[in-house]
Order: structure tokens, then sequence, then C-alpha cells
């Protein structure tokens, strides 16, 4: 049985400079309260790995506005106009991976591959510093996995085992960055008591996930 925690309480155990991985799809899917806590503890620093920056004021955009982030590891910033300042002006890094690549390389990372073949990217400035493989005659890049310390992902539903189920868009980069963080935390839009969510509609497994969000009040 998990303890469900308040947002302030998850956000004093990322620190400074942690990477950390947001699920959601241009905030849609993203752990908005745990968001707002973390800006709220103006935490600094971070490396975040998710599909995209989002908006200004939404899902990673407020982490963006927060100058919270020091390198973005994402493969879409052109809705959010405040992070391509930063980028433009030096003051964030930022690694642009092709989407599919992008969450390949983190399932990699979640279920423990040396890496994954692609032949995205081949003659762009993406197969830069890239290590080429050839497979029967033909090239690819070798892509390396991606870990983080943290995954903070949204759910439609936890129950108190931690075992959760999405909802639509929700499924975009959560489930899988679930693989991949060492400390899972969930932010579920309700938790209901233990057999409520049907076997086969849970597609993140409660051995997964460390910690769950409370409801909001």
């Amino acid at each position: 049985m998990k303890k469900a925690i308040r947002p302030e309480q998850a956000a004093e155990m990322i620190p400074d400079g942690a990477v950390v991985m947001i699920g959601g799809f241009m905030g849609v899917g993203t752990p908005e309260r745990l968001i707002d806590a973390l800006v709220a503890r103006g935490v600094r620093g971070l490396t975040v790995i998710a599909n995209d920056a989002a908006l200004p004021g939404k899902g990673i955009g407020k982490l963006v506005s927060a100058h919270a982030i020091a390198k973005a590891i994402m493969s879409h910033i052109g809705l959010n106009p405040e992070f391509q300042k930063q980028m433009i002006a030096g003051e964030v890094e930022v690694e642009l991976v092709p989407q599919g690549t992008l969450v390949e390389r983190i399932r990699a990372g979640g279920v423990g591959l040396g890496g994954v073949l692609t032949a995205t990217g081949l003659g762009t400035p993406v197969a830069e510093g890239k290590r080429v493989v050839e497979v029967g005659g033909e090239s690819y890049l070798l892509e390396t996995p991606l870990k983080a310390e943290f995954a903070l992902i949204r759910a439609y539903q936890a129950d108190y085992a931690g075992n959760l189920c999405y909802s639509l868009t929700a499924h975009n980069f959560n489930p899988v960055m679930a693989l991949a963080g060492a400390t899972v935390i969930a932010e579920p839009e309700v938790i209901v008591p233990i057999g409520v969510i049907p076997p086969d509609s849970v597609k993140t497994p409660g051995v997964l996930v460390h910690h769950l969000l409370a409801r909001a009040a």
C-alpha cells in the first residue's frame, strides 16, 4: 500500500540539478500540480527529458518561465517562444531528438537495452558525433538509452498499490517514462480502491511507482 503525499512533499524530493522525465504531449497528460509545486519551491538547473516544451503558462512551460531548466532533451519546442528565446540566448542547452527516436531511447533505458539502431537522422546534424553501425548492408545511427533520476507522470486512475491507467493522449510518454525513472512520482486524477481498475486496464504496474500525489482538495 502506498500513502498519498502532497505535491509540496514530492517537490522537496527533487533537488536542484536533477535529471527529470516529464510525461505528456503539448501539455496534455502532464502532472500540472507537481510542476506548480516545483516552481513554487524555486527549483533550478533541471535536465528535463520530455516530448516538448508545451506552451507558456502550461505544463513544462511553467518551468521554462521560471528559468528552472538548464538542459532539455526534447523533440519539439516550436510552440513555446519563451523557450526559443532562452535557447538563442544560450541560457538553456537543448538537444533536439526526433520524436520516434526519443521514445525509443527512453524505452531502451527502461528495459535495459544498450541502445537503439535507427536510420532517422543519417546525413543530418542529428548524426554529428554519433556512431554509425552497418547491419545487412544498411547504415544506422546508434542512439544511446535515456534514464532519469525522477519520472513525473500523469495518470487517470491509480489504486493504493500504485497501479495506473491512463486516458487518451496521456498514454503518450507517461507509461514508457515510468519504466525509465529511478523514482516514479505519479499524479492521478483519482485514487480508487484496489480492484476497481480492471487488470487489463493497468498500463503501469504498482511495482514501478514509488509515490502517489493526493487528490486536489
